[in-house]
């Protein structure tokens, strides 16, 4: 009886610890993203756009420098957020999507000046498919989030 009880202990421990695992490989390619330095993340940005949207080596310097200026508004916002703990008024809230709209609506513009028509279109689905991903992994977090919140209670 014993024996049966351990094995059934070591069962239960062994599958627990695999699923922890499972986890973990979900999140690996963006921990690795995040060992790189922005400048290497940037570049290596401009070689995925390189090759998905064949850019002209005019095109690649033009897209380097929007590429910079992105990722260090985005690092900026980030930090801003870190330091900031506290939860945002509706006023800051619409503030804050309302200035990521203006600067959604530049690059746009700017995209349009450096791309071609042809480029632009997959650029343009490059995007709408990121999106759409990223939202179905934003669902998929605040559904569990809430599960967990009412299992609190």
């Amino acid at each position: 009886m014993k024996k049966l009880i351990i094995a059934a202990l070591l069962v239960v421990g062994m599958t627990s610890f695999a699923q922890q695992g499972n986890k973990t490989d979900k999140r690996q390619g963006r921990a690795e993203m995040e060992k790189f330095t922005p400048e290497q993340r940037n570049e290596l940005m401009l070689k995925k756009m390189t090759l998905e949207l064949d850019l002209s080596s005019k095109q690649q310097a033009q897209m380097k420098s929007v590429i910079a200026e992105k990722s260090a508004k985005r690092e900026a916002m980030m930090e801003a957020r870190k330091e900031n703990k506290e939860k945002m008024t509706s006023d800051q809230r619409f503030a804050m999507k309302s200035k990521m709209m203006d600067e959604q609506i530049a690059m746009k513009a700017k995209m349009k000046s450096i791309l071609s028509a042809e480029q632009f279109e997959k650029w343009d689905a490059m995007k709408a498919k990121h999106h759409k991903k990223r939202g179905m992994h934003q669902r998929k977090g605040m559904h569990n989030e809430t599960k967990k919140e009412e299992m609190k209670k």
